[in-house]
């Protein structure tokens, strides 16, 4: 447990200290939610488009910070030799990638936390009325987000083609799954889509414990698409990932 703590304190030092990472993980959410609650305005499904959006980035929030920005560390370090070093020294492998992991869920935790105060505070957005299911149903998704952001890091090969292959990946899947806002104008073909992505299905359990005062014991069909693709992550990232460099 020592060495657990002294790690998990290491990485959050470092993470605060990059200002990339600091900006592309944590704040960059943060500022798109203020951008486009400036933009939506109105109601959808009876609900004022504020609301909705909240639980829109608060999605999108799971997939950049516990899927993409641990993707993008996993990769980096991994090609520097940080790895590859940590290998070597007394600090168990697990103990090391557990700390990265609780790490990156700190970051993304603080993160919700600012979104919906934020909300309140500038669009009068509500408050969470069943505040234990949505933080059930926000650490399930970032659990599986984490497990496909490390089975992602074990398939990139290159640290300049990580950030790159997150992009491609999170921006559109936001899109589709109605991060950015409503889907309802979405050709047909793109919902056809949107049916088999996970963060969809983040995003309604989000939307029913957030606006519809819905319990997450309600939400089987989310938890359990949510969770298999979080059990493929996992699979996927057992069988693929490395500790040395695959470059050169």
């Amino acid at each position: 447990m020592r060495l657990f703590v002294h790690q998990l304190r290491a990485d959050q030092l470092a993470f605060w200290r990059s200002r990339e990472a600091a900006v592309f993980v944590f704040l960059f959410p943060v500022l798109l939610f203020l951008l486009l609650g400036t933009v939506y305005s109105g109601d959808y499904k009876g609900h004022p488009l504020p609301d909705y959006l909240v639980a829109g980035i608060l999605g999108y929030g799971v997939a950049n910070t516990a899927f993409g920005g641990l993707a993008i560390l996993l990769v980096i370090r991994r090609e520097s030799g940080l790895l590859k070093r940590i290998r070597s020294t007394p600090l168990p492998p697990a103990t090391y990638l557990a700390a990265v992991l609780v790490s990156t869920l700190l970051v993304f935790a603080l993160q919700a936390v600012a979104i919906v105060v934020l909300g309140r505070l500038l669009y009068d957005a509500k408050l969470p009325s069943q505040p234990l299911s949505l933080v059930v149903a926000l650490a399930l998704g970032a659990a599986a987000f984490a497990a496909l952001g490390v089975a992602l890091a074990a398939l990139i090969r290159s640290a300049e083609g990580s950030s790159p292959i997150v992009n491609v990946v999170v921006l559109p899947m936001t899109f589709l799954s109605g991060g950015f806002g409503p889907t309802r104008d979405y050709p047909e073909v793109l919902r056809v889509i949107a049916d088999v992505l996970p963060l969809k299905y983040l995003i309604d359990m989000v939307i029913s414990i957030y606006l519809d005062n819905e319990t997450i014991w309600k939400q089987g069909t989310s938890i359990a698409v949510v969770a298999a693709w979080g059990v493929v992550g996992l699979v996927v990232a057992l069988r693929a990932f490395r500790w040395e460099p695959r470059e050169g």
